[in-house]
């Protein structure tokens, strides 16, 4: 029986305020869970998935339960982060033979993990322009050297994605803390190769990576972008659709309503009137879109409203929020550099000239409130009407 890992036990301070209220691999795109898209792949590849828990474990095991399709879904829970190395550790026990191990913040493609189960022993690898910022292997004959994180000289531009495969063999190792104070799974993979082949296969479908919020919106646009038309729900006459629409149950788009692009809507939701939805958004379950907003290239959660005259461009509005009359997401610069975000304190530069707002859950926002681009709205925080937001507003 083969049997599949994955770690889900962090707490993911880089990607707060959305982790604040929820473990990353529970956040959304295309309205559906980051770790239900990776156990949707790993359906008739493995047997069973060991979920690796820790932070707000309940909810992941109460959203997952006992079984996940046709994978019998098993929980460890990691009380002490320590490290990847520790938290493969802590499953030794629950291991039978051969296991692929995942890293719960990022989704991959079944043709990838497929790929690499072909192997006794195997990771996988992507080409990628920035070596200095992952780990990369060294390789030689498609096999493993060794890997070597985050390197200041260029020796190597295959980045691990964070997906191996071993066995129970691989425990004969002992592993010593890193000078992060912390036990890493990379270090198995360099103490292997001295004594077994390790083949690295190479991306052939995805690797989508979440580490900051605005990586939602990326991974949501690259898969609303493929979606194919699928309508549930009821559209009135006078709806324009230029592009593709996923509509779930009990959702009504009222007249007037302009679509442009590809839009996935969930169940539940009242779409309009006379509201414009573009550039691959996804709206979630029980969502009321209203009169005269417009809404570009975002994330809509689960019984989010935005009822009236506003804008949301490229950004994230979380689970149970409400935006009052008038709220503007400022998603460009004036000076049109890219957008700089806060993240644990120290400014980062998202790399992109457009990033809205990235609104948690349960916030309320007053009439006219304008958010500045990249800024961040912490749980349950109100604005007032008129505020503007030049910085992120946190819990006080």
């Amino acid at each position: 029986m083969t049997q599949a890992v994955i770690l889900a036990a962090g707490k993911s301070t880089r990607t707060w305020p959305l982790t604040l209220t929820k473990p990353k691999p529970l956040l959304k795109v295309m309205n559906k869970e980051i770790i239900k898209h990776n156990l949707d792949a790993l359906q008739g590849l493995v047997d069973e998935v060991i979920i690796i828990v820790g932070y707000k474990k309940e909810m992941i095991m109460e959203e997952i339960g006992g079984r996940y399709g046709n994978l019998k879904i098993t929980y460890s829970e990691q009380k002490n982060q320590l490290g990847t190395g520790h938290a493969l550790r802590c499953v030794e026990k629950l291991l039978n033979g051969k296991f692929i191990v995942m890293g719960g913040d990022d989704i991959f493609s079944k043709t990838d993990i497929r790929a690499c189960l072909r192997h006794k022993y195997a990771v996988l690898g992507c080409e990628v322009d920035e070596p200095g910022r992952f780990g990369v292997f060294v390789i030689e004959k498609n096999e493993i050297r060794k890997i070597v994180e985050k390197p200041k000289k260029f020796i190597s531009n295959i980045a691990n994605t964070g997906i191996y495969v071993f066995d129970r063999e691989v425990f004969q190792f002992r592993l010593k803390k890193s000078s992060r104070g912390e036990y890493e799974i990379v270090d198995y993979i360099n103490m292997l190769v001295k004594k077994e082949k390790v083949v690295c296969e190479k991306i052939k479908g995805y690797w989508l990576s979440v580490g900051y919020p605005w990586d939602l919106i990326d991974v949501n646009h690259f898969f609303v972008s493929k979606i194919k038309n699928d309508v549930k729900g009821k559209i009135e006459k006078n709806v324009t659709v230029q592009g593709k629409i996923k509509v779930g149950k009990g959702t009504e788009i009222l007249s007037g309503t302009y679509i442009k692009g590809n839009i996935v809507i969930g169940e539940n939701c009242r779409i309009g009137p006379n509201c414009f939805l573009r550039g691959n958004t996804s709206i979630g379950d029980g969502c009321h879109i209203g009169q005269a907003v417009e809404i570009k290239n975002s994330i809509i959660m689960d019984n989010a409203n935005v009822p009236h005259l506003s804008y949301i461009g490229d950004s994230i509005i979380g689970e149970n929020s409400n935006l009052g009359a008038g709220t503007i997401t400022a998603n460009l610069r004036h000076d049109n550099k890219t957008v700089k975000s806060v993240v644990k304190n120290e400014l980062v530069d998202t790399g992109k000239r457009k990033i809205g707002a990235i609104i948690a859950d349960g916030v309320h926002t007053g009439i006219n409130t304008t958010i500045y681009p990249g800024r961040k709205i912490w749980p349950g925080v109100n604005t007032l009407p008129g505020e503007i937001v030049n910085k992120d507003k946190m819990i006080e």
